[in-house]
């Protein structure tokens, strides 16, 4: 059993005033592995008041200094690669494949931003006025339980080069992963104040840090329903935000793509995390005068994908975080089924031998109509659908017919066509012929999957305010 009874304030790992307990279930079996201590508003306003305390001399650093403790953090948290492994494998159910590579590129946010940091210009003269870029103040960084370390990381490396200080509240769901964490950005040695950690509900904490006038600016990642609430709140106070939200993400697999690469990889794609990935592309869009093929494919693909325990090296699929999630994406799998899509492969129900956990079938629903619930609602399951288009033209119209627009795919033999079908994707993000990423490159949606963009240099400038001075 695993004890969480520490916060993370003013460079001290304290007790909560809050003493509400969560208890730490294990998806792959639902049992109890851990208690975590609440914090409460207290906590988040003992945080934010160390934080708003830091932000009168780090706002001031240089960017020498920035880049110093962006390296630190990144020596820290690169030392504790395996025990971030290990905690996601049992804490969410991540598989090893997945959250092996996951941990594997967390030092990449740190390298980023010291790279944006070394040409950056947080001044210049525009005619005879001078324009300063300047710190926002004090960040409060909302975070999810399906990517709760990469999400810290990128939102804290960015807070940090732009000279912000920062009020962090995970998921409590994923208060195993943040004590690591916390331990890490402890052992980086950084000033009083700059990181704090403040582990506890989005009602509480996350109401907390969303209404406090202290709060210069909110960075959440999470879904689109809690960022609509976060952004009514935040309006109030006149709070920056910058929302990474839900995902509903086209596939495109056009006429001249090679079917026997492409629609394995898009299967395998669809499973990312399990599925329960905002950028996973569950939405397979194919030529219909191949959609026998690409079933067919799809099909002799799915058979080899495996659903078992997470800490398996062959695991493609772990658990459901939760059995609230397990019965939500059951739900949505009896919905197909209602809504008269095809069931391709999987179905409801848990695959045999693993009842314990919360685990979902590989599922494939084809002939899918794009009006239909499963491919307009994000499910964050492995669910699949495939849909079939006529013409390049309906394929584009498809694909942007969704309330969502974070992330799209586009698989084609002419890199031009691609480029020309992308050009008229409303998605934040697309990725051509394969799955590409990119840290420096901005990452953010259109529609309900967001507002503002986070990396790089887009990411940077929205944590800054320009100041012009008139001369």
């Amino acid at each position: 059993m695993k004890i969480v009874n520490k916060i993370y304030i003013n460079g001290m790992f304290v007790t909560p005033h809050g003493a509400e307990i969560f208890d730490v279930i294990n998806p792959s079996n639902n049992q109890k592995i851990g208690e975590v201590t609440l914090a409460d508003e207290i906590d988040a306003k003992n945080a934010i008041a160390a934080a708003k305390v830091a932000f009168k001399s780090f706002s001031k650093s240089t960017v020498a200094t920035r880049i110093d403790y962006l390296r630190k953090l990144r020596t820290a948290v690169e030392k504790r690669q395996q025990d971030f492994i290990d905690i996601m494998i049992e804490e969410y159910g991540g598989t090893r494949q997945f959250v092996t590579m996951s941990s594997k590129h967390t030092g990449a946010w740190f390298d980023s931003m010291i790279e944006v940091l070394q040409t950056y210009k947080f001044e210049e003269t525009i005619n005879s006025s001078f324009v300063k870029l300047q710190p926002v103040g004090v960040v409060g960084i909302i975070t999810p339980w399906n990517s709760s370390n990469s999400s810290i990381c990128s939102k804290v490396a960015t807070a940090i080069a732009a000279g912000c200080t920062v009020v962090i509240k995970p998921s409590e769901m994923s208060s195993l992963q943040t004590q690591v964490l916390m331990e890490a950005f402890h052992d980086a040695g950084l000033p009083e104040g700059i990181i704090n950690f403040v582990t506890g509900l989005g009602n509480v904490v996350g109401t907390e840090l969303t209404s406090n006038p202290d709060v210069s600016k909110i960075s959440f990642t999470g879904s689109t329903a809690v960022g609509k609430l976060i952004a009514k709140i935040a309006v109030d106070t006149m709070k920056r935000v910058t929302l990474e939200l839900g995902g509903k993400s086209p596939n495109i697999i056009l006429d001249d793509a090679d079917l026997e690469k492409t629609i394995p990889m898009a299967v395998y794609g669809a499973y990312m995390n399990s599925g329960q990935a905002c950028i996973a592309p569950t939405r397979l869009l194919v030529p219909e005068n191949k959609l026998d093929k690409v079933n067919a494919i799809a099909k002799a693909t799915v058979d080899k994908i495996i659903v078992n325990l997470p800490q398996n090296e062959d695991t493609h699929i772990g658990p459901m975080v939760s059995v609230k999630q397990f019965d939500r994406v059951q739900s949505y799998i009896k919905l197909g089924l209602e809504e008269g899509a095809v069931l391709l492969a999987g179905g409801e129900g848990k695959p045999e031998g693993l009842e314990e956990g919360n685990f979902v079938k590989a599922t494939i629903f084809t002939n899918v109509n794009n009006k239909m619930r499963i491919a307009q609602e994000e499910i964050f399951g492995p669910v699949l659908s495939i849909i079939p288009y006529k013409t390049e033209d309906e394929a584009i119209e498809i694909a942007n017919d969704s309330p969502y627009g974070l992330a799209a795919y586009i698989s084609s033999a002419d890199p031009e066509r691609a480029m020309h079908v992308a050009s008229q994707i409303d998605a934040g993000r697309i990725c051509i012929n394969g799955f590409n990423h990119d840290p420096l490159v901005p990452f953010g949606g259109f529609k309900q999957s967001g507002i503002g963009r986070e990396y790089g240099t887009y990411g940077l400038e929205a944590y800054l305010e320009p100041k012009a001075i008139l001369k």
